[in-house]
């Protein structure tokens, strides 16, 4: 036998030895854990993962409408990564695996548009500090994913994107703003995604979508490079399918540590820089945990919509009565989250100045409005629908902000009420001894599409104290056509400032407890496995819009 001959069996011989030990990788409710299996052991390539996801939201997205964009070089990333891995220099927590950024993150390669028509074209040239970690920590960013136009409200309808669908009930909202995310990672496009949140928005997504998510202290994680709305507001974080993926993914989000740009991160106690999130998920029990319960954050009115939700906490609350914890009502006045958002919310007054400044950046180039204002100019006029959506429940908040500022004097007089609200949320912990307080995200299911807002949710409390909060899955409304495993219902688990670790620990004793996560009934399917020589294009639905959402309508 020639040499060349034989070394051309041998070669055969080990191509089919090798593709004998792969097989296709399964994206379904993959997390940090699997996809590493796959990848360290040989069963899968980084290419092979990546591939799979993005045939997934090929396949499926049409359910869901939460994609916006695909990273048109994402498989030569994953090519790298593989490279990398041969080589033996598969460093990084994260290391291939595949996650979708809110369309509000800047990315130097893919557009950051807010879901704004009129920021179509709008292209850092710098990743958010946040993304730079995520990319050193080994992460292949896919693309990003819908929100509610600018982070404004929790519809997650969007002039650029349309209206995207919630995954367990098509007539129903995903929550939001980051209401993309919390679809995409609900439907296993990703193994995890970010939002961000300035009242409710990484939670109402965890909620609707059956998920878990982290709202970090205010300065925990820098906001530079994230299209911003209220300095006081704003904080950015994980949503994901497992509590230990949120906890992984916040570690390397607050590796970015102090940030001159974002003078809050200043705040951060010594002991809470370089921490391992993951670590705090120990084992242990929920016995003698003092949980206090907003009474005040419930609507105790009977209807189809506020009953399933109350159940769902009852049945919670027994489970954690059941495990040990101790339940501490909390009955005072001042936990009205209706009152609360009337008189101290303050977006109004910071809103103009922060997209003012983000759209005057150096750093921001391609086609862009530079002030909020332009962006608001470009109305509805002679058949043009214009290239923005402002739902009708929200003309106001926009009008009013661009002619208010933080010069105002109500706006001190709001400021002094945060103080004094931030104060007695430290008290209601110290006098009642509570490890954390439990409440619904939301009194009721999350709205229908078509709705006038995403009502009844109870993130304000937390959005103005600055507060940290986990959002856990906490059971379902019952089956029915429209929603065949019901519709997802989420508990926050609000903590004291830095308390990050404690409510990790909780929310992955109760996840370990109930087990209440469930994949919509459709994104069980599998889907072939497809071999991608380019990046195919993802094209939102734009026509899915409800027209009692005009375009360019202020």
């Amino acid at each position: 036998m020639k040499f060349s001959l034989l070394c051309a069996l041998v070669t055969l011989t080990w191509t089919h030895l090798t593709a004998a030990q792969t097989m296709p990788f399964d994206a379904r409710e993959a997390t940090i854990d699997t996809v590493h299996q796959a990848i360290y052991s040989g069963l899968s390539t980084c290419q092979e993962v990546v591939s799979t996801f993005i045939a997934r939201i090929e396949a499926f997205d049409s359910h869901t409408n939460a994609v916006i964009s695909l990273n048109p070089t994402v498989l030569d990333i994953a090519k790298s990564l593989d490279e990398s891995l041969a080589a033996g220099n598969a460093t990084g927590p994260l290391f291939c695996i595949p996650i979708l950024l809110k369309d509000n993150y800047d990315t130097f390669d893919i557009p950051t548009t807010g879901g704004n028509l009129a920021l179509a074209n709008s292209q850092p040239t710098e990743d958010a500090p946040s993304v730079t970690a995520f990319r050193k920590a080994g992460a292949v960013i896919l693309g990003k994913a819908n929100l509610h136009e600018i982070a404004l409200e929790g519809l997650s309808v969007s002039s650029l994107g349309g209206q995207t669908i919630n995954p367990y009930d098509s007539t129903r909202t995903p929550g939001g703003s980051s209401g993309g995310t919390g679809a995409a990672v609900a439907s296993s496009f990703c193994v995890f995604g970010t939002g961000t949140d300035t009242v409710n928005s990484l939670r109402s997504p965890a909620s609707a979508n059956s998920l878990f998510s982290m709202r970090p202290t205010r300065g925990l994680i820098t906001r530079s490079g994230i299209i911003p709305i209220s300095y006081t507001h704003d904080v950015i974080g994980p949503i994901a399918r497992s509590m230990k993926d949120v906890a992984v993914a916040l570690t390397v989000m607050t590796s970015t540590g102090l940030d001159a740009a974002d003078n809050a991160t200043a705040m951060v106690p010594s002991s809470h820089r370089n921490f391992d999130y993951a670590a705090s998920l120990t084992t242990g029990t929920l016995k003698g945990l003092r949980l206090g319960v907003l009474n005040g954050f419930f609507n105790f009115t009977a209807s189809t919509e506020v009953t399933p939700v109350n159940n769902a906490m009852n049945a919670m609350m027994n489970r954690l009565t059941s495990a040990g914890a101790i339940l501490v009502p909390i009955n005072e006045a001042i936990y009205n989250a209706t009152a609360i958002s009337a008189t101290l919310d303050v977006q109004r007054f910071e809103y103009q100045e922060l997209m003012d400044q983000y759209l005057q950046r150096p750093s921001l180039s391609g086609e862009h409005p530079r002030s909020l204002s332009e962006l608001y100019s470009k109305k509805a006029i002679n058949g043009s629908a214009g290239e923005f959506l402002v739902i009708p429940s929200q003309y106001e908040y926009v009008n009013t902000a661009l002619l208010s500022s933080t010069g105002n004097a109500s706006y001190v007089t709001k400021q002094a009420g945060i103080r004094n609200l931030t104060l007695a949320l430290a008290n209601t912990f110290a006098s009642n001894n509570l490890d954390a307080i439990i409440y619904p995200e939301q009194k009721n299911l999350v709205v229908k599409i078509g709705s006038p807002s995403q009502s009844g949710r109870n993130g304000i409390l937390a959005a103005l104290a600055g507060s940290p909060v986990v959002t856990v899955p906490a059971g379902f409304s019952n089956a029915t056509t429209e929603a065949p495993v019901g519709v997802p219902i989420g508990m926050e688990i609000l903590g004291r400032p830095w308390d990050e670790a404690k409510l990790l620990h909780i929310g992955h004793q109760i996840e370990q407890l109930t087990h209440v996560r469930r994949a919509p009934k459709w994104a069980v399917k599998g889907v072939e496995p497809s071999v991608y020589i380019t990046v195919p294009k993802i094209t939102p639905d734009r026509g899915n819009v409800a027209k009692v959402y005009p375009l360019g309508t202020l």
